[in-house]
């Protein structure tokens, strides 16, 4: 009998010591707005938090010195790296994506999809895309007279 008590007794001990409340650090996802700007002839991406506070800005011109090579898919993606690393930094796991053409431009430019792709690449999580192109409504004459322009 004594014996089957200090089984007992034992094993109330380790329900004790497994019913502590063990305190765990839970990771909260931050989230961020990131701006991408691209036309036919550079990529601008911005990273703010979501009060609006600047975190990283990087441009086309910053990776590579040909002009020509600017709005190029691949130095989009050497564009997104650095922004992924910045975001890294500052803890954001998440995004929420807005990106813009010029003004009256049906399609962004080339860098758009590889710097979003290459974003989830990195293991960041793409909440929304959002397309803030601003539409051109009326405006001044276009350039040309009445005849129109002639080549």
């Amino acid at each position: 009998m004594m014996e089957a008590d200090s089984k007992k007794e034992s094993r109330e001990d380790q329900k004790s010591d497994e019913g502590k409340e063990v305190k765990k650090k839970t990771r909260q996802d931050r989230v961020g707005v990131l701006n991408i700007y691209t036309t036919f002839n550079n990529t601008i991406m911005n990273l703010t938090d979501m009060s609006g506070r600047s975190l990283a800005k990087f441009t086309g011109g910053q990776s590579t010195k040909q002009d020509r090579l600017k709005a190029n898919p691949t130095i989009a993606m050497f564009i997104a790296q650095k922004i992924a690393e910045e975001a890294k930094d500052n803890g954001i796991t998440g995004f929420y994506v807005k990106v813009r053409a010029s003004t009256g431009q049906n399609n962004p430019g080339p860098g758009t999809h590889a710097a979003i792709k290459s974003l989830t690449r990195a293991g960041f999580k793409i909440i929304s895309i959002m397309d803030t192109t601003r539409i051109p409504r009326g405006g001044p004459k276009k350039k040309g007279g009445r005849r129109g322009r002639r080549v």
